[in-house]
């Protein structure tokens, strides 16, 4: 897979709004808006949501 490729599949629904909510949260844990156990709780969902869509998608795919 050349870098175009993997570039395409990175530019993403899921993968935008999942970096986005990550750069969201940690300005505002940065800030001291949101609560560090809120932060883990939130972004452990974020993760593991973009994770488990990548994983299923891959095992469609084989």
């Amino acid at each position: 897979m050349d870098v175009k490729e993997r570039l395409a599949k990175l530019i993403d629904v899921k993968t935008l709004v999942t970096f986005t909510l990550t750069g969201a949260f940690t300005v505002l844990s940065i800030k001291g808006d949101v609560k560090p156990e809120i932060f883990v709780t939130i972004y452990t969902t974020i993760i593991g949501f973009y994770f488990g869509t990548q994983h299923e998608k891959k095992n469609k795919e084989e």
